[in-house]
């Protein structure tokens, strides 16, 4: 760490904020409640005497995804909020003239932010999945796919959003950057709603807008595809012969093109990003 001062110097800012640690009550609100209402409602319905495990597993299973929609909504807004001020404020405030007084590039300080940014949102996705993660197997023994590999295309959505958020930071100030981040990624989310749609009443316009749209921005797309490992098998095996999609989670794992495209997007957008503020005057 003491090789990259301004990654140091980006986390310490991030966890110090006000808005962060309300952020971490926020979600230790969140995993109590999830707890208690998953622990109700999984004892009413077992106590029923069902003896359709299948469906009982289902239930398990749209519950513990929702729970990690919700986290993966929160990493996103963290990840929105930190990178639509990292260029803005700190030219704002003067912070940037001073830090790049001594001998260190535009380039290099964008990138050691970014690693920061990354490290943080990263960190609290993988503390948050964990331990809903946890709650779930131990109140119903609830078992996902491959909840590694989910993990990891969910960190390459937070690095995607990071970048869209560092590239707008660039160009406009902190909060036009957020609103227009928080923008796209509220499409993404839309445009994947009007795909599922599509595939359900096999039209092909619908489903072009989708793919277009996950193009533009795939937020949306590698999320359904991480939402794929953490579903268990069997509930798999049900969503897939249901008539309609679960409009919350993915019944198929991401596409090599995919992540490749994602990974591509990212990259593109953090040069262009760099770029923009080689060239900016400050």
């Amino acid at each position: 760490m003491t090789a990259l001062p301004i990654t140091r110097l980006s986390m310490r800012e991030a966890v110090s904020r006000r808005l962060v640690l309300i952020g971490v009550l926020v979600s230790a609100a969140f995993l109590a409640l999830f707890g208690f209402g998953f622990h109700a409602l999984y004892t009413n319905v077992s106590s029923q005497g069902t003896e359709d495990r299948a469906e009982l597993a289902l239930g398990a299973t749209i519950i513990t995804v929702l729970g990690l929609y919700i986290v993966r909504f929160l990493a996103a807004m963290l990840a929105i909020f930190l990178a639509s001020g990292a260029v803005a404020t700190d030219v704002d405030s003067g912070v940037l003239h001073a830090v790049l007084a001594r001998p260190l590039s535009r380039t290099s300080w964008l990138a050691q932010r970014c690693l920061a940014f990354v490290l943080v949102t990263v960190g609290y996705l993988a503390l948050m999945t964990t331990a809903v993660l946890g709650i779930a197997a131990g109140i119903a023994g609830y078992a996902p796919l491959d909840p590694v590999r989910a993990l990891a295309v969910l960190a390459l959505e937070l690095v995607v959003l990071l970048s869209v958020g560092l590239l707008a930071s660039t160009t406009w100030s902190g909060v036009t950057s957020g609103v227009v981040t928080f923008c796209l990624f509220g499409v993404a989310w839309l445009a994947g709603i009007i795909e599922l749609v599509g595939d359900q009443l096999r039209n092909q316009t619908m489903q072009l807008i989708g793919i277009g749209t996950s193009l533009l921005i795939p937020s949306d797309a590698l999320w359904r595809g991480a939402s794929f490992y953490l579903q268990p098998p069997s509930a798999l095996l049900l969503t897939r012969q249901a008539a309609s999609g679960n409009p919350f989670a993915g019944s198929a794992p991401p596409t090599t093109s995919l992540i490749v495209w994602s990974v591509g997007y990212a990259v593109s957008l953090l040069l262009v990003a760099a770029w923009r503020l080689r060239h900016r005057d400050l």
